[in-house]
């Protein structure tokens, strides 16, 4: 310390004794008194009045910013030797939500941008951060207008002139910390509160009840200098706890509310509002100001911490006359006290995190791709192919074998004879023409189309768009796919199978064109007389002949009836099915796949919101 400052260390020289044998008992590395060279002298002194400076509030009010930061050296030199603190440590609810809303982040990098993840990465980097700092203290921060007396509740709980006050606007112009004990020098660095502007209360027995406490003096959050607004904002994202100080005048203050207080309504069970300057009111009106206050809190949405539930702690005082200020000491040594602060400010951080998220994980609607839908997306690629068409085919290519088969030989040799003098149209073909083939591929295309809204339907945004591009991809090359399907798959192998019963049926004709020919023949050797004349015996076989062939041709055909039938639905099952089946592979399984990931990103959400039941 400066020469000048000597006769006042002097004249206290029983509070020097005292801080002199703390000092000695601390700083372990420090040689002793009498054998100390006459620098290391000069630093003990320097440390003790050090000391002075940060305990007593009469020399705290007199030291410069040099000598601060000389102290604040100081004290950190003294602490070195300090054991390490007791790091935050999370109850297992906390943890199980911070570890959700990291899967939750990785699975959403490549559908969400990083902006709406942001804030969602704030909280997680933030929960690290205060997790690896200690856990015996609690940093709470004082914030208010200008003029609603703020700065002079701080020196009140630290009973001593710490924090500038006056009638000079703004009085504080960069926050101003004090800790009620060792150890959180590493919370106040996180702040980026230098070690001028850290400071330490008188000892006294009300100081030991706020012991853990890390007190922080904000500048004004309406002051007209932008950086002091932007530091509030800064500190007050850091912070385990706040207290809203808050004057007769400007209690309802709009910009309070609406920028500050309603915002941080998830933040009610670490937070205070202290009416403060109640001595300016009259009679009941302290009373009267104070629930309207508290009808303004209840409009924002923020709990009150009336008859032991969890929420805001209001209270009424006067920092200049100390009317309220040990009731509100006692509510902070409490809440000190249960170390718990910290936790619930990460849990209400975590909290309106998920809030925000909310709309990009959830839209309230049944999500999913139903087995209709499903259906309908295999029947519309079904008629794109012509399944159904295909299976007429087939059955009427069943019919035409088995008329080839059991028809009459003469009615064979009149076919034969039209297909030998017409050009032949071959196999009844399944390809579509060029302008059927166009048809063919809008109908994918809309099929696809149809199934990819249907999936999307109740999705949030962007989870909706990525199912509609799963499905845009899948259908490329689906009409190209479909048609090579259609063209191996459903075009009939060779002859259509033959019932049991051809075989006999086929005797038949043959028995009845034998009969035609003999019959025939022996009425021929009448008419040039080489057998006997007989017309009826020839005659009845020819008749015989003539009607049975027809009538054997006939009974065929009514019985291939249900057998082509079934054949033709057999293949138009096998063309459904396969066209189904590509239809799936790819476009279907791919929207599967993004609905799963959205089933797994949502069942995440809901592990964020501390929630059992999924959200839809």
């Amino acid at each position: 310390m400066k020469d000048d400052d000597s006769p006042a260390r002097d004249g206290d020289s029983s509070v020097l004794e005292k801080f002199r044998r703390k000092v000695r008992s601390r700083a372990r590395t420090e040689p002793p008194a009498d054998t100390s060279p006459p620098a290391a002298a000069a630093a003990d002194r320097d440390t003790e009045a050090a000391d002075d400076d940060w305990d007593d509030g009469l020399i705290a009010r007199r030291v410069t910013e040099e000598d601060a930061a000389e102290q604040a050296a100081a004290v950190e030199t003294k602490l070195s030797g300090a054991p390490a603190v007791t790091p935050l440590t999370y109850d297992g609810p906390l943890r199980s939500r911070l570890d959700a809303l990291g899967e939750l982040v990785g699975l959403s990098r490549t559908r969400l941008d990083s902006r709406t993840l942001a804030e969602a990465g704030r909280v997680l980097d933030e929960a690290a951060a205060r997790r690896k700092l200690s856990g015996q203290h609690t940093v709470v921060a004082i914030a208010g207008a200008t003029g609603s007396g703020k700065s002079m509740l701080f020196n009140a709980l630290a009973g001593v002139t710490i924090s500038e006050t006056g009638v000079r606007r703004p009085t504080t112009a960069a926050p101003i910390a004090c800790s009620w004990s060792d150890g959180a020098a590493t919370l106040i660095d996180r702040l980026g509160i230098p070690g001028r502007l850290r400071r330490r209360p008188i000892q006294s027995p009300d100081a030991s009840q706020l012991r853990g406490l890390v007190l922080v003096d904000l500048p004004d959050h309406d002051s007209a200098a932008v950086q002091h607004r932007e530091q509030v904002d800064r500190v007050l994202a850091l912070v385990d706890a706040v207290i809203w100080v808050v004057d007769p005048e400007k209690y309802a203050d709009a910009v309070l509310h609406e920028r500050y207080l309603r915002p941080m309504a998830g933040h009610a069970e670490v937070m205070f509002v202290v009416l403060n300057q109640v001595d300016r009111l009259p009679g009941d009106a302290a009373h009267q100001v104070l629930n309207d206050l508290r009808r303004l809190l209840d409009e924002d949405g923020i709990p009150l911490g009336d008859y032991g539930e969890r929420g805001t702690t209001v209270l009424a005082l006067s920092a200049l006359t100390g009317d309220g200020v040990g009731e509100l000491r006692e509510a902070l040594g409490q809440f000190v006290a249960e170390r718990g602060a910290a936790g619930r400010r990460i849990s209400a951080d975590l909290d309106a995190a998920a809030w925000r998220l909310r709309s990009v994980y959830t839209t309230g609607q049944r999500t999913g791709l139903s087995e209709e839908a499903r259906d309908e997306f295999a029947d519309r690629l079904a008629d794109a192919v012509g399944a159904t068409a295909a299976g007429e085919a087939a059955e009427r290519a069943w019919l035409r074998n088995a008329n080839r088969a059991c028809g009459t030989p003469w009615l064979r040799l009149w076919r034969w004879f039209q297909d030998y003098s017409e050009p032949s149209t071959g196999r009844h073909g399944l390809r579509a023409p060029v302008d059927e083939e166009a048809t063919a591929r809008q109908r994918v295309e809309q099929a696809v189309r149809t199934v990819s809204e249907r999936a999307a339907s109740g999705l949030p945004a962007p989870w909706a768009q990525a199912v509609r591009e799963a499905a845009v991809r899948g259908a490329q090359g689906l009409p190209e796919a479909l048609d090579e399907l259609a063209a191996r798959a459903g075009a009939p192998q060779g002859r259509p199978p033959r019932p049991g019963w051809w075989p006999v049926a086929v005797l038949a004709q043959a028995a009845m064109t034998i009969l035609q020919v003999i019959g025939g023949l022996w009425l021929v050797a009448q008419i040039i007389g080489v057998m006997e004349p007989n017309i009826g015996a020839p005659v009845l076989l020819m008749s015989m002949g003539i009607v049975g062939g027809p009538a054997v041709e006939l009974s065929s055909r009514l019985a291939a009836r249900g057998p082509a039938r079934r054949y033709g639905l057999e293949a138009e099952r096998k063309l459904r099915e396969a066209a189904a089946g590509c239809g799936r592979a790819q476009v279907l399984d791919p929207v599967a796949a993004e609905l799963l990931r959205y089933r797994e990103v949502r069942e995440q959400y809901s592990q964020v919101l501390g929630t059992t039941v999924a959200v839809r």
